[in-house]
């Protein structure tokens, strides 16, 4: 298959995570609220998948001496993914966008908040791409002509799955204005339109430089992680301060079920 095949299949899975953070908008069009309770269990369930994802895939590809793995490359790319997300927030620190401010926004302002969402979500792309190094090599189950690797079809059923609750935070205060709930999806989906370009370089930077491919594991598994300690959990706790017991019990349970739904990456 053609670089331009293979390019455009990797866009076309980050697009796939992307329409899934819409996904979180569409309870609304059923219920006119989504319980604490669910969500801070949904955010449990993310963090579970991101965490499990990065280190039972990401990590463990990385050291997998089947791609040159490399225990230093992996270190280094772990502390530079992590480095690279804390700078990017401090940079963008006081710039935080709410989606209230979407519907309010022109295309300038679109641009800059674009801009800020990046920093949040193209590591998930990173990810995306990253996990299809592999993509035409010999052995890879075939999907529609393609022979792709079992991690990039994992990487991009967990990142889908994460972004649905992300989808629900954002679609809750737009509810709340009485924004249309096609809008909602709408403005779901273009919070997450950075992955599918995030994943496109990542997935071309690693083709074009193979040995720093056990870095490229490391550095999308360090920025995941970094990214479920310092907002994904802590969200998730702000949510349930109302609940028995904070909530922990809920982001318990989220947790485990993440865990055992990746576990299967263990022993691919």
């Amino acid at each position: 298959m053609d670089v331009l095949g293979n390019l455009v299949l990797v866009f076309f899975a980050g697009l796939v995570t992307a329409l899934a953070t819409g996904v979180g908008a569409l309870p609304f069009f059923l219920v006119d609220d989504v319980s604490d309770r669910w969500n801070v269990a949904l955010w449990g369930l993310a963090s579970g998948i991101m965490v499990s994802a990065s280190v039972f895939g990401l990590i463990f590809e990385g050291l997998s001496s089947a791609n040159g793995g490399s225990l230093t490359g992996v270190v280094v790319g772990l502390v530079v993914g992590v480095a690279l997300v804390v700078a990017s927030h401090r940079i963008i620190s006081g710039a935080e966008v709410s989606p209230k401010r979407y519907e309010e926004a022109d295309v300038r302002k679109l641009v800059l908040i674009l801009g800020i969402l990046t920093v949040h979500s193209f590591p998930e792309g990173v990810a995306i791409g990253v996990s299809f190094a592999d993509l035409g090599f010999e052995g890879a189950p075939r999907i529609a002509g393609f022979a792709v690797p079992l991690l990039a079809v994992f990487m991009t059923v967990a990142i889908s799955i994460h972004n649905v609750p992300e989808g629900v935070a954002i679609s809750i205060p737009l509810h709340s204005m009485g924004v249309g709930k096609w809008r909602m999806v709408w403005w779901s989906v273009f919070s997450s339109l950075p992955q599918p370009i995030g994943a496109v370089i990542a997935y071309y930077f690693v083709r074009t430089a193979r040995e720093l491919l056990p870095m490229g594991f490391g550095f999308a598994a360090g920025a995941m992680i970094y990214l479920v300690a310092s907002e994904f959990i802590p969200e998730a706790l702000e949510v349930g301060k109302g609940l028995p017991g904070g909530g922990h019990r809920e982001l318990l349970s989220g947790l485990a079920a993440g865990v055992l739904l990746m576990l299967p990456l263990a022993f691919i």
